[in-house]
């Protein structure tokens, strides 16, 4: 089974239901479970490029131990805390590391499921989905599709303005009021553009027959089978099995909102 063949609509609804899981607890061996299971199996049954996935992982990681940091310097006293370290206002206690690092680890387990999905999953294909299996109103869809392959055009148009700007000499911003001129004339050319792409896309969709009916016939058929169906229990399985491993190793611990 590789990830790239799941139906998006179950791998999204697989990945959702499985957060709200984990987010209920809230102890570092739920969460570690997870992402070494969801790791494993990025790599494992999915084509990823590890310098790619290290990209996207990077800002969580770094979000991750901005938590980390901060809640174990500045934890939150009580009486009967274990003081670990102190030095003037900064204090470390046990209660603390632990709250730091399972609050890191919850963040870093939910950043790779959230990467899993993207990853390993076509936008369009998703789109299909959603509106095959979710019943997503066709006209929002395709509007969404094509945005999306906006997305490349608009760059280039703005390289190119980049470019024109630097054969007619005109000199690079330094100031604020020079960068807000320098934006106000890169966006005024790029927003007209846009619409004269969204104006002549509209028309060529409406030419071709496209009315933003429900009942339509696709020429991709997005389908789903026990394959899907056995990733979202095989999802529920590890996020389940994980917390009982936590259970069974004395760190089960239920989110109470408190920090």
């Amino acid at each position: 089974m590789l990830l790239h063949e799941v139906n998006p609509s179950i791998k999204a609804f697989a990945i959702v239901i499985s957060i709200l899981i984990l987010s209920v607890f809230f102890d570092p061996i739920t969460p570690l479970i997870i992402i070494l299971l969801t790791v494993t199996a990025t790599f494992l049954l999915a084509t990823v490029s590890f310098k790619k996935w290290l990209l996207l992982f990077a800002p969580f990681l770094f979000i991750a131990l901005m938590y980390v940091w901060s809640t174990m310097l500045f934890p939150r006293l009580q009486e009967g805390d274990n003081v670990i370290w102190e030095w003037g206002f900064l204090t470390m206690t046990a209660e603390g590391f632990r709250r730091g690092v399972s609050l890191g680890l919850r963040v870093l387990s939910f950043a790779t499921l959230s990467i899993m999905f993207t990853l390993t999953t076509k936008p369009t294909d998703f789109l299909l989905s959603l509106m095959q299996q979710c019943k997503l109103p066709p006209k929002l869809a395709y509007g969404i599709m094509a945005g999306y392959r906006f997305l490349p055009l608009i760059k280039e148009e703005f390289q190119t303005l980049q470019n024109a700007h630097r054969v007619r000499g005109v000199a690079k911003a330094r100031t604020i009021s020079e960068k807000v001129k320098q934006l106000k004339r890169y966006v005024i050319p790029l927003l007209a553009g846009a619409i004269r792409k969204a104006e002549r896309t509209a028309l060529a969709m409406e030419s071709k027959g496209f009315t933003g009916e429900k009942n339509r016939i696709f020429y991709r058929e997005i389908t789903v089978t026990k394959i899907d169906w056995l990733f979202f229990v095989l999802m529920i399985s590890a996020v389940l099995l994980s917390a009982f491993i936590s259970w069974k190793l004395g760190y089960l611990q239920f989110y109470n909102g408190e920090l």
